[in-house]
């Protein structure tokens, strides 16, 4: 196990859930970010062009997710891999990681991976994180070399380059939104066939 996935809901669960559902219920629900990916930047900066990789991740995730079944969240492709759902646990804590770094928050490990929100919490709370990382990466004057990843373990931390979160969290997150998009498949619910991941639309 790579040694930052232990790293990661820290964030996720600081918040008070209970009295967010509250309040849900009684205003209008807001559509969740990356049914379509928001137009590209005017100019090309180092910081646009990774929040556009992130804008990437966002979409594939929210159409890997859409429409899942219980019985997709639970499927395994062997009995030693995760379920979709605790592959879905993973990819949050990666987004939360993702987030933290242009927000100079650490992650304080846990120990933990799996996160006792309902699906639909999770799914929303990836999507916003990854939503609100982009547009902190968008802002004028966003400086890769300031957002280093740290990570807190009791009286240790350690501290990376942004560099790592390329081929660390971000490319880590991609790659389990693919063994996703085959684990429904496997389940008898395959990916929305209209979705264009190249063009960041949905074929109507």
């Amino acid at each position: 196990m790579k040694t930052y996935l232990i790293f990661s809901l820290t964030l996720a669960l600081s918040a008070p859930l209970g009295a967010q559902s509250v309040a849900d219920t009684a205003a209008p629900s807001i559509p969740l970010p990356y049914r379509e990916i928001p137009a590209y930047p005017d100019s090309f900066t180092a910081a646009n062009v990774v929040a556009r990789m992130v804008d990437g991740l966002g979409f594939r995730f929210y159409w890997a997710t859409e429409g899942l079944r219980p019985e997709d969240l639970a499927f395994r492709p062997t009995p030693e891999a995760r379920t979709s759902e605790e592959t879905i646990d993973h990819i949050l804590g990666l987004s939360v990681i993702v987030v933290n770094a242009v927000k100079h928050q650490p992650n304080v490990r846990t120990g933990e991976e799996t996160s006792p929100l309902s699906f639909d919490e999770k799914r929303k709370m990836t999507l916003n994180n990854l939503k609100e990382a982009s547009d902190l990466l968008r802002q004028p004057g966003a400086r890769l070399e300031d957002d280093t990843i740290v990570f807190v373990n009791g009286e240790k931390t350690s501290e990376f380059p942004f560099w790592n979160m390329l081929n660390g969290p971000i490319a880590d997150a991609l790659w389990h939104v693919g063994q996703v998009v085959s684990f429904r498949r496997s389940s008898g619910n395959p990916f929305n066939s209209r979705v264009s991941v190249f063009s960041g639309k949905v074929r109507e």
